[in-house]
């Protein structure tokens, strides 16, 4: 009986999808050409894209260019001077009333080769995840149609090239088909976004002429961990900091020297550890100052969509989580105060008996609509002066060092943006989610997204909102080593491109 309903289920939800003509050419065409759509994306993700490797980046904005030359579209790189390029393609419809923006990113985060399983920019396609043992599969000599199931492992295979090459592959089906786009499509796609998105925001402001529309669609992020479509009418926002505290100017003996000279790590750890109760709750005061209240209709979302927490508990092989008893969908609605990594001296085979000199923790912290950046680095570094530390925005002297028991550095990382929210009661909020309902069935609504994207940029810049419609699997290990996207993810947003470029 199970095994029927789960059948039932899976056709209607077919039949549903199918509603939109463009995501129905969408799945005739991908479906006849699979092995071209594969070797196009394999092609465009042998290119290193770290935003630091400007040889590389340009590579990357010049090859997607060509790739919408290819379609018809018009396009170009929009350069400014030290920035890297963003690619602008557009598709302009004769007496058409709006303009639609479709936004995704090339670069991709920086990366250790040594972790990966495979070379990061040598693409490789698996017939199943890694951690179920996932074998090689030749992409010469695979077969096709390809089992949805597999999973193709690069950088940025899921963030964020796969929404390029669908949109791409969309223009190729709409065009087979003879369908026509209603509205003014621009595609843009920008090669700093893994970088803080340092200067999208003078970018924008520089050619608004190009960059203005009614609306930005963002296709960057995963869909619901329970893999149903998601759209979300908000993303967190970001900031980051270097927190370094400091010891001796080198390093010393442990033994002749325990006991009396600080030690930078441990103190590190100290100041870390008192940041957070045990339950997740940031102790920097006003932390949370400021925050905007969810409205009704947005409580509702909340309330209405899946709770996959269990499920995801056992995926992660997670005996608890932060916040418990709070849901991941409630939880990701408020900030966050994260350590992303920690170094002091050396572990492992490499450690030694030592003192470290310096220790430092990278920290993001996720924002939500309300709190403004600059105001919450300034209450973390109040924070930190209240334990004790004489604080600097630089590395100290050996004066500053000398003056003062305690030392701590905190310096901005990467640029950052405030969080921003879209209405989901607007009329191009609705018509959105009619639109992706016609490709992709019942979809989830969210207010906020949790990662972050730089909305905010771009809707003070341009004076127009965002709705952002990812299509990666969740479990893709974005941002980590073994990236990887789901080939059934690859085809329906394929399918989901399809129909908002001919909304």
């Amino acid at each position: 009986m199970k095994r029927v309903v789960c059948v039932f289920l899976t056709v209607g939800a077919l039949a549903w999808g199918q509603s939109n003509p463009a995501s129905v050419a969408a799945r005739q065409w991908r479906q006849a050409h699979e092995r071209e759509i594969m070797a196009e994306f394999v092609e465009l993700l042998s290119i290193p894209n770290i935003a630091r490797d400007k040889a590389n980046i340009r590579r990357n904005a010049e090859a997607i260019a060509a790739m919408f030359r290819k379609r018809g579209a018009q396009a170009q790189l929009v350069v400014e001077p030290d920035a890297n390029p963003v690619v602008f393609a557009e598709l302009k419809t004769a007496g058409a009333t709006r303009t639609i923006v479709l936004y995704a990113h090339y670069d991709g985060q920086p990366l250790e080769a040594s972790e990966w399983l495979n070379p990061p920019f040598t693409p490789t396609l698996r017939d199943k995840t890694i951690e179920k043992d996932g074998q090689v599969v030749p992409l010469a000599t695979a077969k096709f149609p390809l089992d949805p199931e597999m999973r193709l492992y690069a950088r940025s295979a899921s963030d964020d090239k796969a929404p390029i090459l669908a949109m791409a592959t969309a223009l190729d089906a709409m065009k087979a088909a003879g369908l026509k786009t209603r509205s003014n499509i621009r595609f843009v796609f920008e090669g700093e976004e893994e970088a803080g998105s340092a200067n999208l925001g003078r970018i924008l402001a520089a050619h608004k002429d190009l960059f203005s529309a009614d609306v930005w669609l963002i296709c960057d992020g995963p869909v619901s961990q329970t893999r149903q479509q998601l759209v979300a009418f908000g993303a967190r926002g970001v900031t980051t900091i270097n927190l370094t505290t400091y010891g001796a100017r080198r390093e010393l003996h442990s033994g002749h020297y325990g006991n009396w000279a600080p030690n930078p790590a441990m103190m590190l750890a100290r100041l870390l550890a008192s940041m957070k109760d045990d339950s997740g709750r940031v102790r920097v005061p006003g932390f949370y100052d400021g925050i905007a209240p969810l409205s009704e209709t947005e409580k509702r979302a909340i309330a209405d969509a899946p709770v996959p927490d269990k499920d995801l508990m056992a995926e992660l092989w997670l005996g608890g989580t932060e916040g418990a008893p709070g849901r991941l969908l409630d939880l990701i609605q408020q900030p966050s105060f994260n350590i992303r990594g920690m170094s002091s001296s050396r572990t492992g085979a490499g450690a030694s008996n030592v003192i470290p000199a310096t220790a430092t923790a990278s920290i993001d912290m996720r924002l939500v609509k309300g709190m403004d950046r600059v105001k919450t680095v300034e209450r973390v570094t109040e924070y930190i002066r209240g334990q004790g530390y004489f604080v600097t925005d630089h590395e100290p002297s050996a004066g500053e060092r000398m003056a003062h028991a305690k030392v701590a550095s905190v310096m901005l990382h990467e640029a950052g943006y405030n969080a921003v929210r879209t209405p989901m009661e607007l009329p191009i909020s609705q018509e959105v989610m009619r639109t992706v309902e016609s490709a992709r069935g019942k979809v989830v609504r969210w207010p906020t997204m949790g990662g972050s994207v730089p909305l905010e940029k771009i809707e003070d810049t341009l004076g127009t909102r965002t709705i952002s419609i990812p299509m990666a699997n969740h479990d893709n290990s974005q941002h980590s080593f073994n990236e990887n996207i789901r080939i059934q993810n690859l085809w329906d947003g394929i399918e989901l491109m399809a129909a908002l470029i001919s909304m």
